[in-house]
């Protein structure tokens, strides 16, 4: 299937135009919607017609930006190897979803969209335990 970069490049020049004075406030643990864009290879995309997918801002470096690990509500089978790349946790009644360590990146606020909530305290420590444990 071919990923449509045009409108992702056309949408990416127009965040990037976006004043300094437009940036979102952001903390550690929140989750937002984030312009994730389309991708190479097995790298998360964004969805929809804003390519946008679901972020945890894992670690602020700075007001204008982070780390950030995509979400997916996909039920992986991840039993065996892959099971240390995804950590799972509900923010949303009733929905459960996956944070995909293997995927975390660095993030400009510019992308962020709209906040959709935090990740509890104590699934945060068990997720931040997790990612270290994945670090040689």
């Amino acid at each position: 299937m071919e990923k449509d970069y045009q409108n992702w490049n056309q949408i990416k020049i127009n965040l990037n135009k976006e004043p300094d004075e437009t940036r979102l406030f952001f903390h550690e643990r929140e989750i937002w919607y984030c312009h994730l864009g389309k991708n190479v290879g097995f790298e998360q995309d964004g969805k929809g017609s804003d390519f946008l997918r679901p972020i945890i801002v894992y670690r602020k470096f700075n007001n204008e930006i982070f780390w950030g690990i995509p979400l997916t509500k996909a039920t992986k089978q991840n039993k065996g190897k892959s099971e240390r790349y995804y950590f799972s946790f509900s923010f949303l009644p009733n929905i459960t979803s996956l944070a995909i360590l293997s995927q975390i990146r660095l993030i400009d606020n510019k992308r962020l969209a709209r906040h959709m909530g935090a990740i509890e305290e104590k699934d945060f420590e068990e997720l931040n335990k997790k990612f270290k444990d994945l670090l040689p």
